[in-house]
């Protein structure tokens, strides 16, 4: 492959993953054209995508953004899982492929920084709420008993350290909806003159 090649899909690559927070990797290795198909379907419509990459070319296309690091999990054949979708959707859609295929060989996933290789450190990924869960969790725990917050704040991986970002952006675009539907002030009515002091009687 000729150097201008790699750029050319080094270059592509960036801008397919420019922006995404968190991928998982699998072995594409023994997936056939019709369990492919099947796959890329799933992924679809959960707003994710599967690209089949080169290693050297990917690590070259993540350095120095959000994904550096996830490199670790490049090793032999390798397809990268991405999307809109959060990581957790992409950990749950992953487990019931492995479900109904154990053949399928998951290296891992990476987020926030953090590896998460094997079935184990998958399944702790799925139990992350998704945005959808995660505003509705917050919702729950705020009008609900202290302890209800208390405990998600101690929760493993502080579940609600996962998700404080999503709650920080809908608050504010609460906030932003709520200024532009607010109706503008009335004009300050003019003050009323003071009255005049009635002259006192002259002996």
């Amino acid at each position: 492959m000729s150097k201008k090649v790699k750029n050319l899909i080094t270059k592509e690559l960036t801008g397919k993953l420019k922006g995404v927070e968190g991928v998982a990797v699998i072995n594409p290795r023994g997936i056939d054209g019709i369990k492919n198909n099947k796959i890329r379907h799933k992924l679809h419509d959960k707003a994710l995508k599967m690209t089949v990459v080169k290693n050297t070319l990917a690590r070259r296309a993540t350095d120095g953004s959000k994904l550096q690091g996830f490199e670790k999990l490049l090793d032999g054949p390798s397809a990268v899982i991405y999307g809109k979708a959060s990581i957790a959707t992409i950990a749950r859609l992953l487990i019931e492929e492995k479900k109904a295929d154990d053949k399928l060989e998951i290296r891992g996933i990476f987020f926030d920084g953090e590896l998460y290789i094997g079935e184990k450190a998958l399944e702790q990924v799925s139990k992350l709420p998704t945005r959808e869960e995660a505003i509705a969790f917050i919702g729950g725990a705020l009008v609900g008993p202290g302890r209800k917050l208390a405990g998600a704040l101690k929760g493993p991986g502080g579940k609600l350290g996962a998700v404080l970002k999503t709650i920080e952006e809908k608050a504010k675009e609460k906030e932003e909806k709520a200024a532009k539907e607010a109706p503008a002030p009335a004009p300050a009515a003019a003050a009323a003159p003071a009255p005049v002091a009635a002259a006192a009687p002259t002996a």
